[in-house]
């Protein structure tokens, strides 16, 4: 259905499959869905690396069902979306893997078009085959197999399984089943009883596609014995067929440089996270929590009449930004003040530019603007000390960044005789994300989460509001700190303190390689 078969009045609803876990087999269309619905209804299987991408602003439904534990019934899921939709919503039901592979989509769809809901389905990227993939199981290979099976492994309220062992045998497929952790015995007995040779290979898969995901391998005789003795827990599939004999050789995910790590970022909310794509691109899952936000600081009169002196000033000056935040804020501001910028840098005097780092630098060059100082060391102390030593007595510097910028910038530059113009442009906000909240604690208490990376002091005080001072042991935590400044927040909270070489992402990345990178 198109949204040109809206009724009046009417919303609509999106059936889509959000994957097995891994955010990065997520469909273009859902990761639009994400950004664009007004309000998402999902379920336990979605990861929080998915749910780091849903915007703070969108309302949540959460009908989350476990094993055996269904605090939400499907007929209300069924109900809440009519009722959502008939509000005049964009509703989004997100389904982990695919919607309408044992999701029980179908029924959800029986009645948006009994109530004459407009609706779409949107399918995932399905666990039978993603997390098989993900383990170096291939379901199909034309030496061992031409065929694959998908089997519910859900029992019955009275514990028995409707499945017909006898003819899955007879198949010579490989055989994937879903949901079928707490009835392995059942299966595997079934298998047997049927026919199958207890030597046949056989995977148990959990947590497939995730930072956290385990592989045993045994044979159809074994696996139960093996599972028992892993521990293996749901959400898991298992598979059973000759190929599982090729995980030992095809094993893939685990070897990447960070397989098997997930951190945890913060940062300020408008920030595109380049650390993350880094970080994804070496294996890593990535759960992005916004800490922060900045808003900017209008009408700016002190920036205005700042810039008038800056014009006016007869001998040498600087223009100086912190953050890739601040410059873009700045010429936001100029747009907003209807202020060209040939005013600003074309009055009496030589004008120079100052960045604290290659971020701050790239968003510059962004406006046709080169600085002529980037300290080596990137930090308001160095940037501090570098414009001293490039400056003479008498020059003026207008420092435009965050309300509560760091105070060792300003010493050097009037310790030269400079005079220092310290200009706020936007003030910092923390915030809370309630979706993110509760996974993200419980995630730190079980020690799921390697590591915390922050890039500014603000961030660390917004993470630390967003969790609470109670509940959490921070001594516990790694935190990858971008630079000394950032690290002394953290160490205010006892947290374990690793610092970068370099106030860069590029050296981020690197000392979180050094710290946990896969030594293969």
């Amino acid at each position: 259905m198109n949204d040109t078969d809206m009724q009046e009045n009417i919303g609509k609803v999106w059936l889509a499959g959000a994957g097995p876990g891994d955010a990065g087999l997520l469909t273009v269309k859902a990761a639009h869905l994400i950004e664009s619905a007004d309000v998402i209804v999902y379920d336990a299987l979605i990861s929080a690396e998915l749910l780091s991408r849903i915007p703070q602003d969108t309302e949540t439904i959460y009908v989350g069902k476990h094993s055996g534990n269904h605090p939400v019934p499907q007929h209300e899921i069924n109900q809440i979306l009519v009722r959502e939709a008939k509000k005049g919503k964009k509703v989004l039901r997100l389904k982990g893997g695919d919607p309408l592979v044992f999701g029980r989509g179908g029924e959800e769809l029986e009645t948006l078009v009994s109530e004459q809901i407009p609706f779409e389905v949107v399918p995932g990227i399905t666990s039978s085959v993603a997390v098989p993939a993900y383990a170096g199981i291939p379901v199909t290979h034309r030496d061992y197999t031409s065929s694959f099976h998908v089997i519910t492994g859900h029992a019955r309220k009275d514990g028995t399984l409707s499945i017909d062992f006898d003819s899955l045998v007879r198949l010579n497929g490989t055989l994937v089943f879903l949901m079928s952790v707490s009835s392995m015995e059942k299966i595997l007995k079934g298998l047997s009883d049927a026919g199958m040779e207890p030597d046949m290979p056989a995977s148990v898969l959990e947590r497939g596609t995730t930072a956290g995901q385990r592989r045993v391998t045994a044979t159809v005789g074994t696996l139960k014995a093996e599972s028992d003795r892993a521990g293996i827990s749901t959400p898991a599939i298992i598979v059973v067929g000759k190929v599982c004999a090729l995980a030992d050789e095809l094993h893939w995910a685990e070897d990447r440089p960070l397989g098997g790590r997930q951190f945890l970022l913060t940062r300020p909310r408008q920030n595109m996270s380049v650390l993350a794509g880094k970080l994804r691109d070496l294996g890593a899952q990535v759960i992005e929590m916004p800490a922060v936000h900045t808003e900017p600081i209008f009408p700016n009169e002190p920036l205005k009449r700042a810039l008038e002196r800056f014009e006016r000033h007869e001998g040498g000056k600087w223009l100086v930004f912190t953050s890739p935040i601040g410059v873009n804020v700045f010429f936001d501001t100029l747009k907003e003040m209807k202020m060209d910028l040939r005013s600003v840098l074309g009055g009496t005097g030589k004008v120079r530019i100052g960045a604290i780092g290659s971020a701050t630098a790239d968003a510059l060059c962004g406006y046709g603007l080169i600085p002529d100082a980037v300290p080596e060391t990137y930090s308001a102390e160095e940037l501090g000390k570098n414009l001293a030593e490039m400056s003479e007595p008498g020059e003026y510097a207008l420092i435009a960044r965050a309300e509560r910028g760091s105070e060792d910038l300003i010493p050097p530059l009037t310790d030269k005789g400079l005079f220092a113009d310290d200009i706020p442009l936007y003030r910092t906000v923390y915030e809370v994300n309630p979706l993110l909240k509760e996974e993200v604690m419980r995630m730190l208490r079980n020690g799921e989460i390697d590591a915390v990376t922050f890039t500014s002091a603000s961030t660390v005080r917004g993470f630390v509001r967003a969790m609470g001072e109670n509940g959490i042991d921070y001594g516990s935590i790694c935190a990858v700190c971008i630079g000394e400044q950032t690290a002394r927040a953290a160490t205010e909270y006892g947290m374990q303190i690793e610092i970068a070489d370099q106030a860069s992402m590029d050296a981020m990345v690197e000392k979180i390689l050094e710290l946990f990178g896969n030594k293969r």
